[in-house]
């Protein structure tokens, strides 16, 4: 088995090892028959979660929705708009269950918060649901979520809600798909990203990482969580070339850079097409990694780098170590941007088109230098 294999085979690794071991965003979802709660969960998660994951009871009125590959939990409750007596008994079994998962502390299956549903198109609150909300936003973060939110009406009951001065985050209409009024007007959905904003400035940090893969309306949040990530990746590699390493020594750089496309790979929360991705990465690391193209690119690198000098000679310096590994870490970032893009759209991902994007984004990246590190 040659290195670039040995090396892509712990590249596939590291990602499954790492979504193996992401903790879950856990959510709760509350709301009546008919409220667009599907509707909604799949359209903001990845692989149509609500009909394709595996649904286990929790209590009579509560299941467990989860999926391979998805590090998000969806605790769903069925049934709240039955008779009063049933009411109190589904409102104690989400109390009971939320209460007995804090006091167990168990870190893995603690609900992060609530997202409640109520349709716009029933144009009021019930008391009951005024009741419950009040009662668990006593325990965790809730957001009221009108759904199937058109017209005047939904902006009016949005307003009511919002006056009653509830003790949630937020209170926030969405449409969750596209509706076709016409043959020649669609409505499209909206505040999805919106939410998605919101969910995430309420959950703890070691969720964010979980929620950001999972949810696929907002590709800027990825970007943003995928940006971030490179720096301590760049720090690793400055550290690595603070003592300038020989063409012959580059090769250590390469493990960190694999690791760090994993960790990106992973926010991005697309499917693993190993040939895609492989193709994708080696356009621009050919069979070694950046690094072992440093011939070339520390040949060239004082046209990029301005004030760096003349004397890189044959090694790879911290500096350039770095530099290297951020443009292909921002590089890679900006082709995940596309290629979630159209994956979520249910398009075609061309790989000579990934390839081709790839090899001019690091080109661009290199070109802006010392810059890629301030």
């Amino acid at each position: 088995m040659n290195g670039a294999v040995d090396l892509f085979g712990q590249f596939f690794k590291i990602i499954d090892d790492e979504e193996k071991s992401m903790q879950t965003a856990n959510l709760m979802v509350i709301g009546k028959t008919g409220a667009g709660k599907s509707t909604l969960i799949n359209s903001v998660f990845r692989d149509n979660l609500a009909d394709t994951g595996i649904g286990t009871p929790v209590t009579k009125h509560l299941q467990r929705i989860t999926k391979s590959g998805i590090p998000l939990v969806i605790y769903d409750t069925k049934g709240i708009e039955l008779n009063q007596a049933v009411q109190e008994e589904i409102k104690k079994e989400i109390l009971g269950e939320i209460d007995r998962l804090i006091r167990l502390n168990e870190k893995e299956n603690l609900v992060h918060m609530i997202w409640f549903c109520i349709s716009s198109l029933s144009r009021r609150i019930e008391d009951f649901e005024v009741e419950w909300i009040r009662s668990f936003a006593e325990r965790l973060p809730v957001i009221v979520v009108l759904t199937q939110a058109v017209g005047k009406e939904a902006a009016a009951l949005e307003k009511y809600i919002k006056n009653l001065n509830l003790p949630v985050k937020n209170v926030r209409s969405v449409l969750a798909q596209d509706i076709e009024i016409s043959d020649d007007y669609t409505l499209p959905a909206f505040g999805l990203k919106e939410l998605v904003d919101i969910t995430f400035d309420c959950l703890p940090e070691a969720a964010h990482t979980a929620f950001v893969n999972a949810q696929k309306v907002n590709i800027e949040r990825k970007l943003e969580t995928a940006n971030k990530a490179i720096i301590p990746f760049v720090t690793a590699a400055f550290a690595e070339g603070f003592n300038p390493l020989p063409f012959a020594d580059a090769a250590l750089l390469v493990p960190t850079q694999l690791a760090m496309l994993a960790r990106l790979t992973v926010i991005f929360g697309i499917p693993v097409n190993k040939s895609l991705l492989t193709g994708t990465i080696s356009g621009i690391l050919g069979t070694g990694g950046a690094t072992l193209l440093g011939r070339t690119i520390v040949a060239n690198i004082v046209k990029f780098i301005p004030g760096i000098g003349t004397g890189v000679g044959g090694t790879i310096s911290g500096t350039t170590a770095a530099i290297i590994t951020a443009a292909l870490g921002f590089s890679y970032n900006q082709v995940m941007v596309i290629m979630a893009k159209k994956i979520f759209a249910g398009q075609i991902v061309a790989e000579t088109e990934m390839i081709d994007l790839m090899k001019s984004a690091y080109a661009e990246q290199m070109k802006k230098g010392k810059d890629l590190l301030k």
